[in-house]
């Protein structure tokens, strides 16, 4: 029996962030968490490249941009959607949701998603660096792991000819 598992190494990455600047208070805090931990797990500056978009329902269209690019082994998204008085939240972060998983799916690229989803501002913060983490180390986590494991069971044809 093989088993593979991606490694957080990631000084042979090109990283993608896509943030939404809505409820930018929150996003710039999820991309201060994913860029931090894009360097600490070894991905130089001059390969992270962010992308920002209005809102979480625009993240999907920038990472399938990106993705169709060819030049990124990763994308994360991140954003904040907050309940209000209407049912627009619902749609948001659904369709942000399932586009996101559709481009991963698409393109075959590891793109994760991590936007906040909450009932007010302070179960925002609560996820965006403080009591409860932040949910743009998370995206930034799955993703570089996602990458080193296609890396292992998805290896490039270096041998092939057509």
């Amino acid at each position: 029996m093989r088993t593979f598992e991606g490694s957080l190494d990631g000084s042979e990455l090109r990283i993608g962030i896509v943030v939404s600047r809505f409820n930018e208070l929150i996003t710039e805090k999820l991309l201060s968490g994913a860029v931090d931990t894009a360097r600490e797990c070894g991905v130089a500056d001059e390969a992270i490249d962010v992308v920002w978009v209005p809102g979480a329902f625009e993240l999907a269209t920038a990472a399938r941009w990106l993705a169709d690019s060819g030049n990124y082994d990763a994308i994360a998204c991140v954003g904040a959607v907050i309940r209000g008085q209407t049912p627009h939240f619902d749609f948001v972060a659904g369709e942000a949701a399932r586009g996101v998983a559709e481009t991963a799916r698409d393109y075959d690229v590891p793109v994760t998603f991590g936007v906040i989803t909450s009932d007010n501002l302070e179960q925002a913060q609560a996820r965006a660096g403080g009591t409860v983490g932040n949910k743009g180390r998370e995206a930034m986590l799955a993703a570089i792991e996602m990458a080193t494991l296609r890396a292992l069971v998805d290896p490039p044809d270096e041998g092939a000819s057509g």
